[in-house]
């Protein structure tokens, strides 16, 4: 399994068209194959930081995800209302506790 998590700085006027978006796509995303997980996150104090946070089959199935039709029209509209440019890390699980 892969974890994906990617940080998006946002134009603070743009914070609720963003969560809009993302609430309308947010099953797709989560239903995309290979997608195990999804959840997104607001930092504490920095309120138009955002993360999301998701579990992957593999590279391969996030990557499919990357370079579909889905991701690149939820790019498309997010991209402009960015202001930092996002950062991601791909990193594997190595302990867990609940």
């Amino acid at each position: 399994m892969l974890v994906r998590i990617v940080k998006l700085s946002l134009q603070e006027d743009k914070i609720k068209e963003f969560l809009s978006n993302f609430n309308k796509q947010k099953l797709s995303i989560r239903n995309f194959p290979g997608c195990q997980f999804l959840e997104l996150y607001n930092d504490k104090h920095a309120k138009n930081v955002f993360f999301t946070y998701s579990y992957w089959d593999n590279e391969d199935a996030l990557n499919n995800y990357r370079h579909s039709e889905l991701f690149q029209g939820i790019w498309a509209v997010t991209k402009p209302m960015f202001n930092a440019k996002p950062e991601a890390w791909s990193v594997d699980k190595l302990e867990s506790l609940v």
